[in-house]
Order: C-alpha cells, then sequence, then structure tokens
C-alpha cells in the first residue's frame, strides 16, 4: 500500500465515490465522471492537484447552475455516511474547495453550504475567500457560527477566521484590525468541546503576534473565569511567554530574580548533521518560597546569510519548592527536516528561566 498522501485519490476511492454519488445525484454519469478523473496527467499530480481537479471533475458533472448543484450536497453527504465514509476524511477536501472555486459569486448560497459541509469536513480554508470578498457581511455570519449547536461550525467561525491560519489564503484586514473578532471569541471562551477551545487558544496566538496588548488585556478578562478559559489564555499567550515579554511573565508571577543558573554545559561542542547537541545545568530557587518555573532553552540556528534565527523550546513549567536543586540534562535533534535547512558553522544555546536568557554558549555544526 503506498504511504503517499496524494495516493488517498486512489481507484478505490473513487469507485466508492461513484456508487455514492450515483445514489445520491439524479442524472449522475458514473462513466464520465471516472474518465475525466483518470486522465493521462493524473499520476503526476500531487496531493493538492488531484484535490482540486477531483472539485473541477465534480463541476462537470453537476447541474450548471450553482445554486441548484450545491443544494445536493444535504443527500450527498448522507450517502456518503450511509455508504462508510467517515467524517474528516482528507479525501473530502475537494468538497469545500468546490464551494470555494465556483461559489464565491453566490454568497448566500455558499454561506449554508459551508456551514453543513464543514460538519462533515472542515471548510476552514474555503471559507477565506468569502471574508475578503464579503468582509463584514461574512464576519456576522462566523459571530452567528459562533453560537450554533455543531462544535464543528463553532470551531469553523474562530478557525476560519484566525489572522495567521497557517498554510491559508491571507486576510490583511483581520491581521490589521482583529477588533471585530473579539465578539466571536467572546462567545467560544467557555466552550465544551476541547477542540473548539484549542481553535480559541491558537486563535489568540495568531493575535499576539502583531497585538500583543490586546491579548494580554484578554487574558487578564479571561482569567480565572474556570480552568478551561485559563488553558485557553495560557496557550493563547505561548508566543509571549517563549518571548519573554514583561507583562505576560507578571500576568503568570513568572519572576527570574531568585532564580540561578549553574554549570552550563555542552558536552558536544562540534555535533555533526544527524546526530544530538548534548547539554546539561542545574537551577536553583535561592529563597525561602515556593515559586512557578517555567524553563526554557533556545537554539539559535545560523542562517545562510551568516545571521541568526532563534527558535525557543520548552522543557517543563512547575513549582519549585524553597532551596530546591535541579538537574537538567537534553538532547537537541539535528536531524534533516523537510521544514528547516540546517547550515554548518557557529550556532549557539541558551537557558531561559522564567522568560529571563540567563547564559548563551556557541557550539560548531558540521557535515
Amino acid at each position: 500500500m503506498s504511504s503517499l498522501l496524494k495516493d488517498l485519490y486512489s481507484v478505490e476511492f473513487y469507485n466508492r465515490l461513484v456508487d455514492s454519488f450515483q445514489k445520491s445525484i439524479p442524472g449522475f454519469n458514473k462513466s464520465m465522471f471516472l474518465a475525466l478523473i483518470f486522465q493521462d496527467d493524473f499520476e503526476r499530480k500531487e496531493l493538492k492537484g488531484r484535490m482540486k481537479h477531483t472539485a473541477n471533475v465534480l463541476h462537470r458533472v453537476l447541474p450548471v447552475d450553482y445554486p441548484q448543484a450545491v443544494a445536493l450536497l444535504p443527500t450527498v453527504i448522507p450517502q456518503l455516511r450511509a455508504d462508510g465514509f467517515q467524517d474528516n476524511q482528507l479525501e473530502f477536501m475537494f468538497l469545500p474547495d468546490y464551494i470555494e472555486t465556483y461559489g464565491l459569486d453566490y454568497c448566500e448560497e455558499s454561506i449554508d453550504a459551508l456551514e453543513y459541509v464543514t460538519q462533515f469536513v472542515s471548510c476552514e480554508f474555503a471559507v477565506r475567500p468569502f471574508l475578503l470578498r464579503y468582509g463584514n457581511r461574512m464576519l456576522d455570519q462566523m459571530t452567528a457560527w459562533s453560537r450554533h449547536e455543531s462544535y464543528r461550525v463553532r470551531r469553523l467561525a474562530s478557525e476560519g477566521s484566525r489572522p495567521r491560519l497557517p498554510w491559508a489564503m491571507a486576510v490583511p484586514a483581520l491581521k490589521q484590525n482583529p477588533q471585530p473578532l473579539l465578539a466571536l471569541l467572546e462567545n467560544l471562551k467557555n466552550d465544551p468541546h476541547p477542540w473548539v477551545r484549542r481553535s480559541v487558544a491558537n486563535h489568540l496566538n495568531d493575535i499576539a503576534k502583531d497585538h500583543p496588548e490586546l491579548v494580554l488585556s484578554i487574558a487578564a478578562n479571561w482569567r480565572g473565569i474556570s480552568p478551561q478559559t485559563d488553558a485557553i489564555i495560557k496557550h493563547g499567550c505561548r508566543t509571549l511567554l517563549k518571548q519573554g515579554h514583561p507583562d505576560v511573565l507578571t500576568l503568570y508571577g513568572l519572576s527570574s530574580e531568585n532564580l540561578h543558573l549553574f554549570d552550563f554545559t555542552i558536552q558536544t561542542p562540534t555535533v555533526q548533521i544527524g546526530e544530538n547537541l548534548v547539554f546539561s545545568f542545574r537551577v536553583h530557587n535561592d529563597q525561602a518560597l515556593a515559586q512557578l518555573v517555567r524553563l526554557e532553552y533556545a537554539v539559535y540556528y545560523r542562517k545562510q546569510n551568516g545571521l541568526f534565527g532563534k527558535k525557543v523550546f520548552k522543557i517543563s513549567e512547575r513549582v519549585y519548592q524553597p532551596n530546591e536543586w535541579v538537574v537538567i540534562s537534553r538532547n537537541q535533534r539535528f536531524k534533516p527536516i523537510t521544514t528547516r535547512t540546517f547550515y554548518t558553522g557557529q550556532h549557539r544555546l541558551s537557558i531561559i528561566l522564567n522568560g529571563q536568557e540567563k547564559e548563551i554558549q556557541s557550539f560548531e555544526l558540521i557535515r
């Protein structure tokens, strides 16, 4: 069996799919659909290409009139479920793509379709072009969705409107001014579903990257409402915590005044790409009171231009007892990955206690 994601769009998948379509779409032409899918260049298409290709073929076999075509989805999706397809299968991202590609001129019909389809497969990417074109109309709808009975629709309200949603179309107005998003986030701060709460936390973290004071104000207002809301704002402030923002450190009582670093040692001052950086250190809580300690380290990765890019890694966060000593040993892997290119030469490593860098040392990365 292939391990390539693109091969989710397999012959078996399409054969099952057309059987469901034949049961739920009047006049559906099964042989035409398959012939259009398996054109000569199909094997060369990657995952996203196959997804968009499937949406395009679906458009060619559905009624030409988009409102008439999209009205079939409430019949199609129950049949897919009845035939054993599971919710949130990645293969079905072609359905939101169909709405995004062919429904942008039909705001009201597409809003209904997005609300329905997202309960089968997430529409967080498909909603972005509608936010760009319809602005306040779409924001009002997403605020209404934040009160929806389905947690998947409530999640769409938050996830689809994130200012920095990864891999998604940008919505510059929301990045510049997130104030219109606050009402829907307020509606979701006590959401009973963890999937929605995580989205709210990620949404706050997005806002914090451009408007830290706004997120700090929200965190101060929401703190103590419930353990779940406390978890949302803590996760939503994670970038500010990694940056050592003084106000967020104060909010969480993370003082470094009585914390001391000892014996910081890099055991592997020369590291070969593919191997581990090994380091250790000791921390002392030098006071007669227990205190919360957030322990982190930062790697300053050397970039191609010789400058450094800093990435912070969390080790732990817990209460240290009065006069407690803690010994820490860690490995940092330098195994090649698709999301980072390693460049040889001098790199740096620092230890961070409650947001304050206590010491920086250098090490050499070689091939």
